[in-house]
């Protein structure tokens, strides 16, 4: 097996400790010249890993104060991450969730959108919750998540907390994909979404990285006949 570089077990070692909760986000991390004692390298390898993390947003450098554990803020032309339960009450509906499922998965159990995102060494689990507007349904959230990153994640009661708001509060969540497509509504949503088999659907799709790995990946179903997506540009 090839011998990892310095700087990468660097940056692996202070990912765990964010991802653990021993560096929370905003804390400072030790100086260069401290990392360089305890791992026994020089200070341009630290410095290395250092710079890697702070152009991956997961650190940010502060002149004349230090390293510090950032948050990236997700702000995208086209969609942000959002919070389900303010979009609807914004709209003045009564909000309120329903957890429909919560479970560990095997990798092979995964769809193929999920399934292709994720490494064998990740240990995925799944929450399926509906989100309600004055009592009807709005969205169907089907969420895949990494408990070697977050394993408190499985143990949240999700009926009161949102699974985003969570997330972004627990690891930096340094980039992202997403992708919004208009399919027939599959048997199991249309149920949950109490719209009929086949009907127009939209379906956003979002993978979230920490790091280097996929923390958490998402489809948001939504009734085509009742909701649309939409923003401001500029």
């Amino acid at each position: 097996m090839p011998k990892i570089p310095a700087y990468q077990r660097i940056k692996s070692t202070i990912l765990t400790k964010i991802h653990t909760g021993q560096w929370a986000v905003g804390s400072a991390i030790p100086t260069e010249m401290a990392l360089s004692r305890e791992f026994d390298v020089a200070r341009m390898t630290v410095n290395r890993a250092l710079k890697e993390l702070t152009d991956e947003q997961v650190l940010e450098r502060r002149q004349g104060s230090g390293t510090f554990v950032a948050q990236q803020r997700f702000n995208q032309t086209f969609i942000t991450v959002r919070n389900i339960a303010h979009d609807i009450q914004n709209t003045g509906k009564r909000y309120h969730a329903k957890v429909i499922s919560q479970l560990a998965l095997p990798k092979s159990d995964l769809p193929p959108s999920a399934r292709a995102v994720f490494d064998d060494t990740q240990r995925l689990y799944q929450v399926e919750i509906v989100h309600f507007g004055d009592g009807k349904p709005v969205q169907f959230e089907r969420r895949f998540v990494d408990l070697t990153i977050i394993p408190a994640f499985e143990y949240q009661d999700f009926n009161t907390v949102n699974t985003s708001d969570y997330l972004i509060s627990q690891v930096p969540l340094v980039r992202g994909c997403y992708f919004i497509e208009a399919m027939p509504c599959p048997s199991d949503v249309a149920n949950f979404l109490e719209c009929q088999e086949d009907s127009p659907a939209l379906c956003l799709s979002r993978y979230t990285y920490s790091g280097d790995k996929v923390v958490t990946f998402v489809q948001m179903w939504h009734d085509g006949a009742t909701f649309r997506f939409d923003g401001t540009i500029g």
